[in-house]
């Protein structure tokens, strides 16, 4: 098993743009470019208030804490779960300043609706192997919140959904040991990309960036 130094971890949300566009998760993460629209300045509101650094609030048998620090050794990561929430129950873990035993149930915030893909699944079941490895527990489920629907959507956190976590980990940081940003392959998701005008697809996928520097150094 890998064991990584903390100079070594990678953001645990890039997961989310490795699977979006692996070239779109290297602009980003690797060469340091990062461009908004429209859909990034919407999920950084639907944070603002989640992400409130380290805010706790009891609610009766339940514990809520906000933008809690989270890392895992094993997979290489550090990052913030927007929101953990303590359930009390017998058979859970001795937590810091509380009486009682708890079992974490961690709750992502998302400005849109379900995706088609994982990466949101993904990104959740990762932050939740974060948080068993710090906390030394077992947490089976989590909850996404979609923005767009206002509702939470269970997810179970499934052998098969680990094992892609740890897949799409081990590549990203050999992506990023290598400092390998890769080609341009354009599609249909080029249009919502925040990186447009960065990555320039339909352009850079017809000639080298070189030619289409020096021609618009030439104008």
């Amino acid at each position: 098993m890998t064991v990584y130094n903390e100079e070594d971890y990678l953001l645990l949300s890039g997961i989310q743009h490795f699977i979006f566009c692996k070239r779109q998760w290297a602009l980003i993460h690797v060469e340091q470019q990062w461009e908004e629209n429209v859909r990034t300045v919407e999920g950084r509101h639907l944070h603002k208030r989640a992400d409130q650094p380290m805010i706790r609030e009891k609610r009766g048998n339940k514990l809520v804490v906000r933008g809690l620090p989270i890392h895992s050794k094993e997979l290489g990561v550090t990052g913030v779960c927007d929101v953990v929430e303590f359930f009390k129950d017998a058979t859970g873990i001795s937590l810091v300043n509380e009486e009682g035993t708890y079992i974490p149930v961690p709750v992502e915030y998302k400005r849109g609706k379900p995706k088609k893909d994982d990466s949101d699944i993904l990104q959740l079941t990762a932050q939740a192997m974060c948080l068993e490895e710090m906390l030394v527990c077992e947490i089976p489920k989590g909850y996404l919140f979609y923005g767009e629907i206002k509702k939470r959507v269970e997810v179970s956190f499934t052998d098969y959904y680990r094992d892609q976590v740890i897949k799409y980990f081990t590549e990203m940081h050999q992506y990023f040991q290598k400092k390998y940003t890769p080609k341009v392959k354009t599609g249909p998701h080029c249009r919502s990309c925040s990186l447009q005008n960065i990555c320039l697809p339909v352009i850079l996928k017809k000639r080298p960036v070189s030619s289409y520097i020096e021609g618009r150094l030439k104008e």
